[in-house]
């Protein structure tokens, strides 16, 4: 009897027949507007990446696997997936790529004031700045060091910078100089002239970059998030960001999205805003697709699947 899994998302005829030549019946439907009926009683697995504000899988009995189109897991209802016993897995790395050239070009981008020099251009204004800074020599340090940031790490090696990590444990990891236990966050962003946050939000990273966070950074720091933006706190962040206590901001989340109209952050001069779009690459959906096809391939043999999260630690 073929095994039914639900995708909330069509991923195209020929990709669909090799589900199928797997052993796998499926449904498709749209996950901006799903919700329950007798037919999903039996769905064991499911494709998705949020559908969970309209459907209610509680009502799904045999559901024993949701395999996650996103890297964060903040959409689920944890709480019931964590005692159900349901297996979860994410599309960890898949977007890591493009990311980790978000964040380098990002970082030159407010070294070098490209956004000054921008506006000038468009006011046609030749005015030289001689206030822009080299990356080389400079302390990066990721709070993090999952694949996003082991991407951007790998992306920095030619430009001649220290690059620091914080993890849970302080464990060594590649293209990283020195790491440290995320209980010495302190002490390392005192050394860092640039701080990334690639952290997973979790209720422990909920506004981990609060007001002592920003108070250990020297002056002149330049932060970049591509992370979650509940991770920072926004009105501390704001406020460092008015002083020139930090010298820049690049952000690609935010505690509210799509950014309020209204926000402050809007009308500020050394901030750049992108609206959560760090992910996006003409790659995105192949490597995607090559998680899914391979973990569906995996369940279906009993073999043990990738990028398993731990409910527990929320990653």
């Amino acid at each position: 009897m073929a095994v039914k899994v639900l995708f909330t998302y069509d991923y195209g005829k020929e990709n669909m027949n090799k589900i199928r030549e797997l052993g796998y019946e499926i449904d498709i439907a749209d996950e901006r507007n799903i919700t329950y009926s007798d037919k999903l009683y039996d769905i064991k697995a499911m494709v998705c990446y949020n559908p969970f504000q309209t459907l209610d899988i509680s009502r799904m009995k045999s559901l024993r696997w949701i395999q996650l189109s996103s890297i964060g897991i903040d959409q689920l209802p944890i709480d019931y997936v964590r005692e159900s016993g349901i297996v979860v897995t994410n599309n960890r790395g898949g977007y890591s790529v493009p990311m980790g050239e978000w964040v380098v070009m990002n970082i030159l981008q407010i070294l070098k004031n490209s956004f000054g020099l921008y506006k000038n251009q468009m006011n046609k204004l030749w005015k030289m700045d001689t206030g822009v800074l080299e990356l080389f020599g400079k302390t990066v340090g990721f709070i993090g060091t999952g694949t996003i940031a082991v991407e951007a790490a790998k992306r920095l090696q030619g430009f001649g910078v220290k690059i620091l990590g914080l993890n849970t444990s302080g464990r060594d990891t590649e293209f990283f100089h020195k790491c440290f236990d995320i209980k010495e966050i302190d002490n390392m962003l005192a050394q860092c002239d640039i701080a990334v946050v690639t952290i997973p939000s979790t209720d422990e990273t909920y506004h981990l970059l609060n007001e002592d966070r920003f108070n250990a950074m020297k002056q002149g720091t330049v932060l970049v998030n591509v992370a979650r933006g509940n991770i920072i706190d926004e009105e501390i962040l704001i406020k460092n960001l008015k002083n020139r206590r930090l010298r820049g901001a690049a952000l690609d989340v935010f505690e509210e999205e799509p950014l309020n109209e209204n926000s402050p952050l809007w009308n500020l001069d050394n901030i750049i805003i992108t609206p959560h779009n760090s992910w996006i690459s003409e790659m995105r959906n192949i490597r995607r697709w090559n998680v899914i096809h391979e973990n569906l391939k995996r369940y279906i043999g009993g073999e043990e699947l990738i990028n398993k999260v731990n409910l527990e630690k929320g990653y």
